[in-house]
This record gives structure tokens, C-alpha cells and sequence, in this order.
């Protein structure tokens, strides 16, 4: 018969027996899981960025001739006023959209989130998210229908006795287009920190005497700020970038750097040189957007 306190000191010494590590294994298996993923980002990020930065030091390169860096001519460049002045317009564009997001997004987002049934809210964001499920040159092209000087707002403004207006190849047609691509995403966004307001604070400062305006600054905007700020930068950096609207409602007056950097790669002016080092301006001004936007972004509400 076995001894139980034979048996009970083997079980302990065989728990106390030092185990085999395997080092190599606690960094062999992440790196197996994201290796697939790096691979892509530096075939698809980092090797382009490269390759873009390095024909950025090229002055006046042109397709097929050889590569050979040798100045920052082509950034001294970008401080002509004339490419100052896009590189300014672009940014005023982003930021006008941003403001029009916000002011127009943040009412539609407190509405769903706060005042609609909660068995409608799903059924309401699907349907204000619609028209992403569109190409977003459809909706420009859409928009040239309504703006142009025979489209559906001057009908409508003629059929109701008032002056047509001719906003069409102008600033004004590239905010209403890019404001109206990019609300969708503010909505969202702020509809997520929204959906997470404390009620009771609300009621507790209706109790203490403070008017809508006051509650609405000193609890709601505190509570959602870091909504409010992801949402925003995410629009501004989608916006300084646009293409399409610019160039389909812009005109020639509204020339912005996404258009800037496209002729001079597809364009008549063929300066890959320049239009790498534009592009490398436009990558320095979004990552300097996306480090604040992880800064002051977080997900987490203000106390």
C-alpha cells in the first residue's frame, strides 16, 4: 500500500521542478501573427513613402529619366507664394468643412442618440448613412446637377420669384460637397459619444438651476469633447486630402494640393519631383493631425 506521505512530497518536488523554457517562443509567436500585416504595410506604406521622398529630392525629374537625389530644391519650392496659396486654400477648405460638420452633425447626433426612440436609432444612422453607399463621384456629379446655373436650385429659386445664384466652378460648391461627403462620418462618431451621456448629470444640472445653453456647456460638451475632437480631426484630415469635389465642383479658381500633386504626375506639367515633395508635405501635415488625434481623441468620456 502507498504511502500517503511518500506520495505527497513527489507531487511537491515534481511542482517545484523547474520548467524548460523556450525563450525564442515568446517573440516567435507575435511576430508569426504580424508578419502578415507587416508585410502589406511595407509593401503597400512604407516602400512607396520611400520611394516618393526619395523622387522628391530629384529637381524636375520626369517620367523614365534616371533618379538621382541630390537637393531639397523641390521643398524650397513649396515656399512660393503662388503654391503657399494652395497649400492655404486647401487648409481653409478642410477646416470650413470641419466647422460645417460639427455645427450641422452635432444636433443630428444628440437627436439620435438622446431624443429618438431606441428602437429606431439603428434604422435612423443606417439611413443617414445611405449615401456612403454610393461612389463619391456619383455624388459629386449629383451635386453638379443641382448647382449648375439650369439645375434644380435655380428651378426652384426662379418657380419661387428669387434672384438664381452661380455658385457652380466656385468655393461655395466645394464646401457644399465636401460637407455633405464627409457629415456622415462626424454623425457617427459623435452619435458614439453621445450614446454614453450620464442623463443624470443632465437632470442634475436642470435641478441646480442652469439654462439649456449653460447645461449644454459645462455638461454636454465636457462629456463628449473627446468625441468631438476625433470626429473632427478625422474630417479635417479626409478633407484636406479631397480630390473629387474640388475637381468636379471647384473649377479652375479652386485648385487645392490633392489637385496640385495630381497634375503634376498625370498633368501637363509631368514634375514628379515637385509633385513627390507636395506629397510628402500633405503626409507631414495628416500625421501631425493624426498624433493630436491620439493625444486628444481618447474614447474615454471627461469627467
Amino acid at each position: 500500500m502507498a504511502n500517503p506521505l511518500v506520495s505527497t512530497q513527489t507531487s511537491n518536488q515534481i511542482a517545484k521542478a523547474p520548467k524548460f523554457r523556450r525563450p525564442w517562443l515568446d517573440w516567435l509567436q507575435p511576430l508569426i501573427l504580424l508578419t502578415p500585416s507587416g508585410i502589406w504595410l511595407l509593401l503597400l506604406l512604407v516602400l512607396p513613402t520611400l520611394i516618393i521622398f526619395e523622387l522628391s529630392l530629384v529637381p524636375n525629374i520626369r517620367p523614365g529619366e534616371i533618379v538621382n537625389p541630390r537637393s531639397f530644391y523641390n521643398y524650397i519650392r513649396i515656399l512660393d507664394p503662388l503654391y503657399l496659396q494652395v497649400l492655404v486654400r486647401s487648409l481653409d477648405f478642410a477646416v470650413k468643412s470641419t466647422i460645417i460638420c460639427l455645427v450641422f452633425g452635432f444636433p443630428v447626433a444628440y437627436w439620435i442618440a438622446q431624443i429618438a426612440p431606441s428602437r429606431w436609432r439603428n434604422l435612423l444612422l443606417v439611413g443617414f448613412v445611405l449615401p456612403l453607399w454610393t461612389s463619391s463621384l456619383l455624388r459629386s456629379y449629383a451635386w453638379i446637377t443641382i448647382l449648375r446655373p439650369t439645375g434644380l436650385l435655380n428651378s426652384i429659386l426662379s418657380t419661387i420669384g428669387l434672384p438664381t445664384i452661380d455658385i457652380l466652378n466656385r468655393s461655395p460648391a466645394v464646401l457644399i460637397g465636401m460637407s455633405y461627403s464627409l457629415l456622415p462620418y462626424m454623425v457617427l462618431i459623435l452619435y458614439a459619444a453621445l450614446e454614453k451621456l450620464d442623463k443624470r448629470l443632465l437632470e442634475a444640472a436642470a435641478d441646480l438651476g442652469a439654462n439649456p445653453v449653460q447645461t449644454f456647456l459645462k455638461v454636454t460638451v465636457p462629456q463628449t469633447l473627446t468625441g468631438i475632437a476625433a470626429s473632427s480631426f478625422l474630417v479635417f484630415i479626409t478633407a484636406f486630402g479631397d480630390f473629387i469635389n474640388p475637381e468636379l465642383l471647384g473649377g479652375a479658381s479652386s485648385m487645392t494640393a490633392a489637385r496640385l500633386v495630381y497634375n503634376q504626375f498625370l498633368g501637363p506639367t509631368q514634375n514628379w519631383g515637385f509633385g513627390s515633395a507636395l506629397s510628402m508635405t500633405i503626409i507631414l501635415v495628416v500625421s501631425l493631425v493624426i498624433a493630436l488625434l491620439i493625444k486628444f481623441g481618447d474614447a474615454t468620456p471627461r469627467k
